[in-house]
C-alpha cells in the first residue's frame, strides 16, 4: 500500500508542476466614445455611472409586475436558455473530470473441477488507475477553463433572452392600450357619422342637402365601422402575443384600459450615463467570455504539440483458497507509464493551433462589434426619447385644433355656409390627428421598454423557474 502512496505523490508533484500555454486575455478599448452624443437630437448626460435597477423600477404597474413575473415562469424561450445554460454547467464537470484519474474495481471468481481432489476455487480482487494523464502542458485544464468560460456565456444569453422577454411584454402590453384606445377613437367616430348620416338624409329628404353629402356622410361612417374592425382584430393579436410571451393564460383584469393608465408607470432611466455601462450589456458579457473561452482553446491547441505522458497503477489480491485471500503473498501491486509524442501529422497540430489562433481573432472582433452596436441602439433610443417631448406636444395640439376645425365645418355646415365636403375633411383630419396621438403617446412608452432592453440594466442573475407538475410526477 506504501507503494500506491508514494505513486499517488508522484502524480500530484507532476500536476502541480503543469504550465498553461493559453495566452493572456487582454480585452482592448471599448471602440466608442466615452461619452454619449450631444447636440438637439440629444440630452445632456453626465458621466456618472449607470445603477443596476430591476424591471420594477422601470415598469411600475403592479398589473403589468404580474404579468411579467408569471412570464420568467412560464415563457418556453426562457426555459429553452435556461436548460441550455444547466447543460453547459454540467459539462464543465464532464470536461473537469479529465484532469483526474479514473479509479476502477473489478473482483472475480473461477472454479476448476477436475473430478478428483486436485479441484481449486480462486478469487481475485483488483482496482487500479487507468491512463490517467499528468497534464504537463495544461491542456486539461484549459479545456475546462474554456467550457467555464462558454457556460458564463451561456449564463450571460440566458439574461439576454429574460431581458428582451421583459421588454417585449411592457411593450405588448402598452401596445394592447393604445389599440384599445384607438377601438374607442373608431367608435366614437362611428357613433358621429350614424348621426351624421341621419341628419344628413333628413337634409336629402327635405330638400336642403343634395345626395352627394349624404353619399359622404355614408364614407366618413364605412372608414370608421372598418376601424373598428380593424382594431378588434388588433386587439384579439394583442392578446395571442401576450399569452405567448406570457407562456399561460393571461387574466383580463391585467390588462390596461388605455394609455392613460400607461404612460405614466412607464418610468424614465437615470439621465446620467457613462458610455461604458454598456460593458456590462449581457450580450456583451456573453462576447467576454466567448473571447476568453477562444484563447484557453489556443492553449489546448498549444499543448497538443507536446508529448502527453499516462500513468497507470493496478493493485489486486489473488489466491487459491478464501482462507489465503488476504495474506501478503497474495497482494500484488503494479504501477506504468506511457509517453506518447506523434512524430509526423503532416502539420495537422499547428494548423490546429492556427484554427484556434483565428477563431480567438474572430471572437475579439464580435466582442468589439458587441460593445458598437450597444453603442449605437443606446444612442439611437435616447434621440429618440429627447425629441418624444416635442412630438407629444405637436400631436396633441395638432388634435385639439383638428376637434376645433371639425366643431367649426359642422356648425357652418348646419348654417349653409360651407360644403359637406369641408366638413368630411375636417372629420377626417380630426380622426387621423386623434390616432396620430395615440401613436406618439404609444412611441413613448415603446421607447421605454427599447431603453430597458439595450442598456441591458436588469443585473439580476437568472434562476431557473421551478418546474410545473406534470400528472404522474
Amino acid at each position: 500500500m506504501n507503494r500506491c502512496r508514494q505513486l499517488a505523490a508522484a502524480s500530484a508533484a507532476l500536476l502541480a508542476t503543469a504550465c498553461s500555454l493559453a495566452p493572456t486575455t487582454s480585452l482592448p478599448a471599448p471602440p466608442i466614445p466615452a461619452t454619449w452624443p450631444t447636440g438637439d437630437a440629444y440630452l445632456a448626460q453626465s458621466e456618472a455611472a449607470l445603477p443596476a435597477v430591476t424591471y420594477s423600477d422601470v415598469f411600475r404597474d403592479p398589473r403589468l409586475q404580474t404579468i411579467i413575473g408569471e412570464a420568467l415562469a412560464n415563457n418556453r424561450d426562457l426555459r429553452i436558455a435556461y436548460a441550455n445554460l444547466a447543460a453547459a454547467r454540467a459539462q464543465i464537470g464532464v470536461v473537469r473530470a479529465r484532469q483526474f484519474p479514473a479509479v476502477s474495481a473489478s473482483a472475480g471468481v473461477t472454479a476448476t473441477d477436475t473430478g478428483t481432489s486436485n479441484g481449486s476455487v480462486r478469487y481475485a480482487l483488483q482496482g487500479g488507475v487507468s491512463a490517467f494523464e499528468l497534464d504537463l502542458f495544461g491542456r486539461l485544464a484549459n479545456a475546462t477553463a474554456a467550457q467555464r468560460d462558454r457556460a458564463f456565456a451561456s449564463e450571460a444569453a440566458a439574461r439576454t433572452v429574460r431581458t428582451a422577454l421583459i421588454a417585449d411584454i411592457a411593450q405588448a402590453w402598452a401596445t394592447y392600450a393604445a389599440d384599445r384606445d384607438l377601438l374607442a377613437i373608431a367608435q366614437e367616430t362611428a357613433a358621429n357619422a350614424r348621426e351624421g348620416v341621419r341628419l344628413t338624409g333628413l337634409r336629402l329628404q327635405g330638400g336642403i342637402a343634395p345626395r352627394t353629402d349624404l353619399s359622404q356622410a355614408q364614407q366618413i361612417l364605412a372608414g370608421a365601422e372598418q376601424a373598428i374592425a380593424e382594431q378588434t382584430a388588433a386587439l384579439a393579436q394583442d392578446v395571442n402575443l401576450l399569452r405567448l410571451l406570457v407562456g399561460a393564460e393571461v387574466d383580463p383584469a391585467l390588462l390596461p384600459e388605455g394609455l392613460n393608465a400607461v404612460a405614466p408607470s412607464f418610468a424614465a432611466l437615470p439621465a446620467g450615463l457613462d458610455s461604458r455601462v454598456l460593458l456590462r450589456r449581457p450580450d456583451v458579457i456573453q462576447a467576454e467570455f466567448l473571447l476568453r473561452a477562444a484563447n484557453a482553446d489556443i492553449g489546448v491547441a498549444r499543448a497538443a504539440l507536446f508529448p502527453s505522458l499516462s500513468l497507470t497503477g493496478l493493485l489486486g489480491l489473488a489466491s487459491t483458497a478464501l482462507g489465503s485471500l488476504f495474506d501478503s503473498a497474495a497482494f500484488t501491486a503494479s504501477a506504468g507509464g506511457n509517453l506518447g509524442y506523434t512524430l509526423f501529422d503532416a502539420g495537422g497540430r499547428r494548423a490546429g493551433v492556427a484554427v484556434s489562433e483565428a477563431q480567438r481573432d474572430a471572437a475579439l472582433a464580435s466582442y468589439e462589434r458587441a460593445i458598437q452596436t450597444a453603442f449605437r441602439e443606446t444612442a439611437d433610443a435616447l434621440a429618440d426619447q429627447a425629441t418624444l417631448a416635442a412630438r407629444q406636444r405637436a400631436a396633441s395640439e395638432n388634435a385639439a385644433a383638428a376637434r376645433t376645425s371639425a366643431r367649426l365645418a359642422e356648425a357652418r355646415y348646419r348654417n349653409g355656409i360651407d360644403s359637406f365636403l369641408v366638413r368630411l375633411i375636417a372629420e377626417r383630419e380630426l380622426f387621423a390627428a386623434r390616432q396620430q396621438l395615440v401613436d406618439v403617446t404609444l412611441d413613448e412608452a415603446a421607447n421605454r421598454a427599447t431603453l430597458y432592453r439595450v442598456l441591458g440594466a436588469e443585473m439580476a442573475a437568472p434562476s431557473p423557474p421551478s418546474r410545473p407538475v406534470e400528472n404522474g410526477d
